[in-house]
């Protein structure tokens, strides 16, 4: 049976992404390009398409469906073969091309995905073409695709090389203190990238790296454990592996590579808000040698010590909230230099604005090959604040649990903002504590992040609002 020509529950707000063939198969991949080649500016000859896919089984036939459909609309479409997603950012950066990435991240095995973008590396989400191409998805599907006067080129280029020379280019590690690195690939496409960005796999000059790897097989099934560092069970591996091989440093990455999870010396993971407290610093810090002022992006559930710090180093912090696209269009917005997520999503304004987890994964080697000490002892103080973490509640009325929670904190020495969800932070002489609560745009779900000056206070609030969130009425 035909996966439905209805494409609403493979489009999200930000990429494609469901089970091969269940939801969408080949026939599907081939509306897409069509209808990708018309948004994004390459269908009628008027440019080129490039398309990069990951480890994944499904991805050279879906890929190739993909392509047929683009070609059949006029487009010329460059197959850049095996890719990371942020490969697949530089290729469209660099040659300043609108792209494809065929991959499902950390999703199960029988997931496949579609992450696009507009030359430059500019993101595309629901309100900025995303919507299009599924309408002309969609109709191309239930009428067929419009052959073009002069059907487009296929070709095909080896782009590894030049993105791992590329940020070796941002990130000078020829001169560190040598390192012993383990890296978990997952099975993942850190496997096909750090060989050649961190080893001389592109024929690039060996750096004073000793990598450990694990699981750098490509293996779209996943034989180890998820592609998903994020989930603490997904870093055991990788935890054990650093505290037996008596490493500085470890290092996750997701499937598709473009988030990096780091774990120090002592195999303790160090949280995504310290990544970007220390990358933010490092990156402010050439803004300033350059004589300009740099600004930072963070989402509103990072740790308050981000914001703090740079300040303190006399950066401009700017405030968004969650989601990539709000980052990305914050980093074009207000030039910024870097942006850091909690999901460990880290975007640079030298790569096009768009998040690279390798490029972060080597400022972080660069910042511990400076100094003698252990990665735990330089984090540290930016992990001064206890956070709850994220916590889900199944709920049956989300506005109501909100609302119920507004009331309860009212009249309190409070500040409310809505920029995103709903957040609490106090004013007064007291500690320092604030919340997040937060609907999922797909559950039944309210998602709370807490963090407090001390953790006695941090599981104060956390409880209370819980209790909140959760009582029955």
């Amino acid at each position: 049976m035909a996966p439905p020509s209805d494409l609403s529950t493979i489009i999200k707000a930000y990429d494609v992404r469901g089970v091969v063939p269940d939801q969408w198969d080949a026939g599907t991949a081939r509306a897409l390009g069509a209808g990708a080649a018309d948004v994004l500016g390459a269908a009628g000859g008027r440019g080129r398409l490039v398309v990069g896919h990951d480890m994944r089984p499904s991805s050279p036939d879906l890929v190739d469906a993909f392509a047929d459909g683009a070609q059949d609309r006029g487009a010329d479409v460059l197959l850049i073969g095996l890719a990371s997603t942020d490969g697949l950012y530089y290729a469209s950066g660099a040659l300043d091309a609108p792209g494809a990435m065929f991959t499902a991240s950390h999703n199960p095995a029988q997931y496949n995905g579609i992450k696009l973008c507009r030359a430059g590396a500019k993101p595309v989400g629901q309100d900025t073409g995303l919507a299009d191409v599924r309408a002309l998805a969609e109709r191309y599907l239930d009428e067929g695709v419009p052959v073009a006067d002069a059907r487009g080129e296929r070709a095909e280029q080896d782009t590894l090389a030049d993105y791992a020379a590329y940020l070796r280019g941002l990130v000078d590690l020829s001169g560190s203190r040598p390192l012993k690195v383990v890296v978990d690939a997952g099975n993942g496409m850190g496997g096909f990238t750090v060989p050649a960005v961190l080893g001389t796999g592109a024929g690039l000059p060996a750096l004073p790296l000793d990598v450990v790897p694990l699981f750098f097989e490509l293996d779209g099934t996943f034989p180890n454990h998820e592609a998903n560092p994020l989930d603490p069970e997904n870093i055991r591996d990788l935890q054990a592996a650093v505290r037996s091989h008596g490493a500085d440093v470890g290092i996750a990455f997701d499937g598709d590579a473009d988030r990096c999870f780091i774990v120090d010396e002592r195999g303790d993971p160090v949280t995504p808000s310290a990544v970007t407290a220390l990358v933010a610093l490092r990156e402010i810090a050439k803004e300033r040698d350059a004589g300009r002022k740099a600004v930072v992006i963070h989402n509103l559930i990072t740790s308050r010590v981000v914001p703090e710090v740079v300040a303190a180093a006399g950066g401009t912090p700017v405030r968004t909230r969650v989601g990539h696209s709000f980052i990305k269009g914050e980093m074009a917005t207000t030039g910024a230099v870097f942006g850091g997520e909690h999901s460990a999503h880290y975007y640079f304004r030298d790569f096009w604005g768009a998040d690279t987890g390798m490029l972060a994964a080597m400022h972080v080697l660069a910042a511990l090959g400076e100094t003698r000490a252990p990665l735990s002892q330089l984090v540290a103080e930016y992990e001064k604040y206890p956070a709850s973490g994220e916590i889900n509640s199944t709920v049956a009325d989300a506005p109501a649990a909100v609302a119920r929670v507004r009331e309860a904190f009212e009249g309190r020495d409070t500040t409310v903002d809505e920029l995103d969800g709903m957040t609490v932070s106090s004013s007064g002489s007291g500690p320092m504590w604030w919340f997040n609560l937060r609907a999922s745009n797909t559950e039944p779900l309210l998602r709370l992040n807490v963090e407090a000056v001390d953790a006695a206070t941090m599981a104060t609030v956390r409880d209370e609002v819980l209790a909140i969130v959760r009582e029955t009425r």
